[in-house]
């Protein structure tokens, strides 16, 4: 019996609130913002080892790299190595920069060279900075679906060289 008595009430509350134009709330669709990483792993051909040039490079399947990101006192906020997959290209989502005040991946962010699987071509080069620490890029790229977005950034391309490269024949 008792919740008839209030069921008015609620009625001209809701109505009150409609013709005082209080706005109706509906609940917020959280969205999921993240940034990533991505880029292209290859091994240089040998006819360019010693240049930054990737004519003839082939991509490095399961090579890893690391991302690490500095906050902005300059310690590392957030460390990740990551795997290629079979054609050389990695992607790798970054969560929890916003804690640690890192506004912008392309200042913050470096990707490095870490490790080849393959024993022919396993020595680290400092093609677009594989060594010292790639710069993200920022391509303008997003990907928004189903409540995810992702502003995700470019590093590279980077690469291996050959550990032995045949001599040239002169003649």
């Amino acid at each position: 019996m008792a919740t008839h008595c209030y069921l008015p009430l609620l009625f001209l509350t809701s109505l009150f609130s409609f013709a005082v134009g209080i706005p109706h709330q509906a609940p917020k669709k959280t969205e999921e913002k993240v940034v990533a990483v991505e880029g292209m792993v290859y091994c240089q051909n040998c006819a360019h080892v010693g240049s930054w040039s990737l004519a003839g490079a082939k991509p490095l399947p399961s090579a890893k790299v690391s991302i690490a990101c500095k906050d902005h006192k300059n310690r590392v906020a957030s460390y990740k190595a990551v795997q290629a997959n079979g054609e050389g290209y990695f992607y790798a989502p970054l969560a929890g920069l916003e804690d640690y005040h890192v506004n912008r991946p392309t200042d913050a962010c470096s990707v490095r060279l870490l490790s080849s699987p393959d024993a022919r071509c396993n020595v680290l080069t400092n093609v677009n900075h594989g060594t010292e620490g790639s710069r993200l890029q920022d391509k303008n790229k997003r990907v928004m679906a189903g409540g995810y977005g992702a502003d995700i950034y470019a590093a590279g391309p980077l690469a291996f060289r050959p550990a032995y490269r045949p001599p040239k024949t002169l003649y």
